[in-house]
């Protein structure tokens, strides 16, 4: 059977790692929004180029139009046997929209799950002003629940590691305030329709994703 999966979840929750993981475990593509509209734009399609009208006068880009660019995606044959979606939806109104996409494309049964990674918000201030970034392959770290092995060092391609400008309290706090208002009463709406799963988010990198192996199996 298709499986189809979104995570739900504040910043520095954690989602972002574990998806990465699990598109690898299946085999299903992982697709991050943000990047996809990027690549609309940088290749001029017909989407990206009034996307980027929008976003050049400082305006949000139209639900429908955003909606379009995610139908294209999840049409694709490599998500034939299902995808995991980041970063979308963002709203229940976007969520409406996800259950139509869904409904469209899919030829044979599917299980849509939503994930809701539960994690305390002093764990994910934390986690965020602590958190630091590979500038060339992308890798995160944090100092103080996964630090690099050399301090300030990555891993896996040795550059240095950078802080990102709003990896810090007074923008997290903000950031958690946007979620909350806008995101979250995205658990209740799936919650509603039997389609949520939450996750114990706290813990390490192994400890999260063992947790998530059991969620989507059971």
């Amino acid at each position: 059977m298709k499986k189809e999966f979104i995570f739900l979840g504040p910043p520095a929750c954690g989602k972002g790692t574990q998806t990465g993981k699990l598109a690898q475990y299946l085999n299903f593509p992982h697709i991050d929004t943000g990047s996809l509209l990027r690549a609309e734009i940088k290749n001029g399609t017909p989407d990206g180029v009034i996307a980027k009208s929008f976003i050049d006068k400082g305006q949000l880009v139209p639900v429908d139009l955003v909606a379009n660019i995610i139908k294209n995606r999840l049409s694709l044959p490599d998500c034939e046997n299902g995808y995991i979606l980041d970063g979308y939806p963002r709203s229940v109104e976007q969520a409406d929209k996800l259950e139509e996409i869904n409904k469209s494309i899919d030829k044979t049964p599917a299980k849509f799950m939503a994930i809701y990674f539960d994690l305390d918000a002093d764990i994910l201030l934390s986690r965020i002003v602590n958190r630091r970034l590979c500038p060339v392959c992308g890798e995160i770290y944090n100092l103080k629940f996964h630090p690099p092995k050399v301090d300030g060092i990555c891993d896996k391609c040795a550059n240095v590691l950078i802080q990102r400008k709003d990896d810090n309290e007074e923008t997290a706090k903000a950031r958690f305030d946007t979620y909350f208002r806008e995101t979250a009463p995205l658990i209740e709406y799936y919650k509603n329709k039997n389609l949520l799963k939450t996750l114990d988010a706290n813990g390490d990198i192994n400890e999260v994703w063992e947790r998530l192996l059991k969620t989507i199996n059971d």
